[in-house]
């Protein structure tokens, strides 16, 4: 019997077989990039903690702006993203714009034969904005439109934030352009408020949350037939359960499941048992340690209070158990629902949302590894 490929897919960034949870973004930007009129989704800011499926959802858009007739020029916020994002569109569009060149003609001379004297000319001066309304331009009567993608947000990086600025300035002028944006909730929050792009204030913002568990165990099952193999219905509850609405989560639990038995037709229970185990200390060092290494003093002390509760906290408990005024509170609980470690269950009721890290907290206690002193 030959063995089909693993389908499932737990590397950074990589698109998923089946791209759980998502399918009102996806449809709202394929309008977008299909519509003749300018819709709000061709800006958009995505938030979420690590592993909830920012990079991945930025390259299933880029693909499909491609499919819409876009170009997609796709950077991280890094020094030098400008120059890549330029280096990237010239590539991606070389067939569609007139190459740089910076040669001009010296003399036209007919002596004996005709000939022709060509020098290394003094390039016209330009910056980045005018050298992408040059390429823009040439673009705009083909009906081509760019789209800008900006994974990992960084607040910090003047060249993420001029090339925010920059956009507006393309928006203004009514070039074809997009931008999508994606990065933790803290990042995003600070970026909004920079003066210098408080136009993105206005902007489409989406939080990518848990996954519901009827998506996650569809895609666990989309993503094995697409391997050829079913999913037994009692592992299938089991594995759902313990991803807790998390994609990265997701395609971990899948990933070591398949690899249990690559020969047998279906999962079983067996082979989600290893897979649950292994994918939860990956997801320990990959995804809650570096959580944990950002939290401050009053971020682990506001979290630490809510163990004693057995689910959701309720708000007032959490001011009592701290001896701390409401609105210091109100402040940490902001800083964990951005960090998506937490989440609002209703008026004044909170619950952790990131899986398995009320049990590393735990742990992280009971052995002492966390201090809590003010």
């Amino acid at each position: 019997m030959s063995i089909e490929e693993n389908p499932f897919t737990p590397s950074f960034g990589e698109i998923p077989v089946y791209l759980a949870g998502r399918r009102e973004i996806i449809d709202a930007c394929s309008r977008a990039f299909l519509s003749e009129r300018r819709r709000p989704e061709l800006t958009t800011l995505f938030s979420g903690a690590r592993g909830t499926g920012k990079t991945a959802l930025l390259s299933y858009l880029a693909e499909l702006a491609e499919q819409s007739g876009w170009i997609a020029v796709n950077v991280t916020a890094l020094p030098g993203m400008l120059d890549d994002a330029e280096i990237q569109l010239r590539r991606n569009a070389a067939h569609l714009i007139s190459p740089e060149s910076g040669l001009s003609v010296a003399s036209v001379g007919i002596p004996d034969l005709i000939s022709l004297s060509v020098s290394e000319g003094e390039a016209p001066r330009s910056n980045w904005r005018s050298r992408m309304d040059d390429m823009l331009d040439q673009l705009s009567p083909q009906g081509i439109g760019v789209l800008f993608t900006v994974d990992e947000v960084d607040p910090t990086l003047d060249e993420m934030v001029q090339l925010a600025a920059f956009y507006q300035h393309f928006v203004r002028e009514g070039r074809k352009v997009a931008l999508l944006m994606a990065g933790l909730p803290h990042n995003i929050s600070s970026l909004l408020n920079n003066k210098t792009v408080s136009f993105l204030r206005r902007s489409n913002r989406r939080a990518l949350d848990r996954i519901p568990d009827g998506e996650v165990s569809a895609a666990l099952v989309r993503t094995a037939q697409a391997g050829n193999r079913d999913v037994d219905a009692t592992a299938l509850a089991a594995a759902t359960e313990s991803i807790g609405g998390f994609p990265f989560m997701l395609q971990l639990v899948g990933y070591y499941a398949w690899d249990e038995s690559p020969q047998a037709n279906t999962l079983d229970s067996a082979d989600f048992a290893r897979g649950i185990a292994i994918a939860q200390q990956e997801m320990t060092y990959r995804i809650l340690d570096a959580t944990f290494a950002e939290l401050s003093p009053g971020d682990l002390r506001f979290a630490a209070a809510m163990l004693e509760d057995e689910k959701d906290s309720r708000i007032a408990d959490l001011v009592e158990r701290l001896g701390r005024s409401s609105s210091v509170v109100a402040q940490y609980r902001k800083r964990l629902i951005d960090a998506g470690i937490i989440g609002k269950r209703a008026r004044g009721i909170v619950g952790f949302d990131l899986p398995y890290f009320r049990d590393y907290l735990q742990e992280k206690l009971d052995n002492g590894e966390l201090l809590l002193e003010d």
